[in-house]
C-alpha cells in the first residue's frame, strides 16, 4: 500500500469515498500518491509487451466506414461501429465487446482506438489473446527476467487493455482461468477494457459472459460487415463456395412448368417460387427445400444466393458432401488454412447454402460437424437455406428438431415432380413460419 489520501492498492488504484449512487462510486483511479517514476515505469513496460507496435498503420483516419461495395445497411452498422469506438478512444470508460466475422475491422478499430491514445500520451496495452497467455507461460521459465505476479499484476492493472481475437486461444482450464481472473478483476475495478471476438456470446466461457452482459458496463457493438479483404471490386470467393457454376440460374428463368404440370401442382410450384422469391429479398431464419432429385430445389436456391451475392453479402453455396471434404483437408500437414479458420468461415457466412443435405456419409465425425455448424447458426439466427431428397422425418434427429422451430425456419416440402418426369402429384406441404 502506498498510503496515500486513501489506501490504493499495489498496484497504484484508489478507489474514492464517495456516496453509493455516486458516478464513482466503486471506480478504480490512479493513485495520486504514487511516484511518477512508478508511472513511467509502467507505461514503459506496458509498451514494450504491446502488440500495437506493429499495428501503428491502423487508425482512425484511415477506416473506412462506409466499407467497399457493401449495402446501405451494413455501412449504417459500420459507421455506428466506428462512432463507438472513436467516442470511447476520446474517454475510455467500461468496456467495449466488438463482436464480428474475420476481416470485419473489429482489429482495426481496436487498433485504432489503442494508437489515440498513445498519440494523447495516455498508456494502452494492446494484446492477442494466444500471446497475452503465451506472455504469462513465459515466466516460468528460469531465465525469465520477471515473475509471474508481476507480469500478471501488469497486465490486469494496464489503465487502458485491448484484447484482440478472444476465442483464438485453446481453452485449456489453466487458459481460462488466467483470462477469468484478469477480467474479473477489471470488472470489479471498473477499468477500460475493449475486447474483439467472433464468437456469439452463448459460446463465451459463462463467468465472462454475465460480466458482459451488464449493460451498465459493457456496451456490445456487433459488425455485420463482410471481411474487408473481399469486399466490393476487391471480393474473392471462397474457394468453398460453388456459386460461380450456378451463375445462370436466377428467379427470371426459373420454369414455372404451368403447361407440364396439372393445377395442384402448378398451385405448389408458385407458391414456392414465390416464397423464395419473398426470403430472397430480406432473408430471416432458415429455408429448406424439399424435393424428388430435378424439382428445382438447387436453382432456387441458387437464385436466392446470387440476390444475396449482388446485396453485398459474404454468401457460401456449398454442397454438403464437399463442406465435409473441405474440413478434412485441413488435417493434412500441408494445408494452406488451419481447421479452425475454415470451419468459422461456414459456420460465420452472412448467408450461407447447404445443397443436398443427407447425401454425404454418416458417420459420427460428420454428423458431429453438420450439427455443430448447423447449432451455430440456429443460435445465431443466421440465414441459411437448405435443399434435400430426404423427407423432414429422415433428417438426422439433431437438425430436425431445429428445422421444426417454425419460428426461425420455413419448411417448402416436395413442391413439383422432377423434370425428367413422374407423377404430377401436388405438393405435400408449404409450412410457413410463424408469425412472432
Amino acid at each position: 500500500m502506498c498510503g496515500g489520501p486513501a489506501l490504493c492498492d499495489d498496484i497504484g488504484y484508489v478507489r474514492k469515498d464517495v456516496p453509493i449512487g455516486d458516478p464513482d462510486f466503486g471506480k478504480a483511479f490512479p493513485c495520486p500518491a504514487r511516484p511518477v517514476s512508478m508511472t513511467t515505469a509502467i507505461v514503459g513496460a506496458l509498451n514494450e509487451s504491446s502488440s500495437v507496435v506493429s499495428l501503428t498503420h491502423m487508425t482512425f483516419d484511415n477506416f473506412m466506414p462506409q466499407g467497399l461495395g457493401i449495402s446501405a445497411e451494413k455501412q449504417k452498422n459500420l459507421q455506428r461501429a466506428y462512432d463507438v469506438a472513436f467516442q470511447f478512444a476520446e474517454e475510455p470508460r467500461g468496456w467495449l465487446l466488438l463482436k464480428g466475422g474475420f476481416g470485419a475491422g473489429k482489429t482495426h478499430l481496436a487498433a485504432a482506438i489503442a494508437n489515440f491514445r498513445l498519440q494523447v500520451g495516455q498508456p494502452a496495452l494492446f494484446i492477442v489473446v494466444p500471446d497475452l497467455l503465451d506472455y504469462l507461460r513465459a515466466t516460468y521459465s528460469p531465465n525469465s527476467a520477471v515473475t509471474y505476479d508481476e507480469r500478471f499484476e501488469s497486465l490486469r492493472g494496464a489503465p487502458l487493455l485491448l484484447l484482440d481475437d478472444y476465442g483464438a486461444h485453446s481453452a485449456t482450464p489453466w487458459a481460462q482461468e488466467k483470462l477469468f481472473q484478469l477480467l474479473n478483476f477489471r470488472y470489479n475495478a471498473q477499468l477500460p477494457t475493449v475486447i474483439t471476438t467472433n464468437q456469439e456470446l452463448e459460446e463465451i466461457d459463462l463467468r465472462l459472459r454475465s460480466r458482459l452482459a451488464d449493460v451498465a458496463l459493457c456496451q456490445i457493438v456487433t459488425i455485420t460487415a463482410p471481411d474487408f479483404r473481399q469486399s466490393g471490386a476487391n471480393r474473392v470467393e471462397s474457394e468453398l463456395s460453388t456459386l460461380h457454376l450456378h451463375l445462370d440460374q436466377r428467379f427470371a428463368n426459373f420454369d414455372l412448368r404451368e403447361r407440364e404440370l396439372n393445377r395442384d401442382a402448378r398451385d405448389a410450384m408458385r407458391m414456392a417460387f414465390e416464397t423464395c422469391k419473398h426470403y430472397a429479398e430480406a432473408p430471416e431464419g432458415w429455408l429448406v427445400l424439399t424435393g424428388e432429385y430435378g424439382c428445382g430445389k438447387t436453382h432456387l436456391a441458387a437464385a436466392i444466393a446470387n440476390e444475396r451475392e449482388e446485396a453485398g453479402d459474404t454468401t457460401l453455396f456449398i454442397v454438403v458432401p464437399d463442406l465435409l471434404d473441405h474440413l478434412r483437408a485441413t488435417f493434412n500437414p500441408n494445408s494452406a488454412v488451419s481447421y479452425d479458420r475454415r470451419f468459422d468461415e461456414i459456420r460465420t457466412a452472412q448467408f450461407l447454402v447447404l445443397d443436398d443435405l443427407g447425401t454425404e456419409s454418416a458417420t459420427p465425425w460428420a454428423k458431429e460437424k453438420l450439427f455443430q455448424i448447423v447449432n451455430y447458426r440456429y443460435a445465431a439466427r443466421l440465414p441459411t437455406v437448405f435443399t434435400t431428397t430426404q423427407s423432414i422425418e429422415e433428417i438426422e434427429p439433431r437438425l430436425r428438431s431445429r428445422m421444426y422451430d417454425l419460428r426461425r425456419c420455413t419448411i417448402i416440402s416436395d413442391f413439383a415432380p422432377s423434370y425428367r418426369g413422374g407423377d404430377l402429384k401436388p405438393a405435400n406441404d408449404v409450412r410457413k413460419k410463424s408469425k412472432k
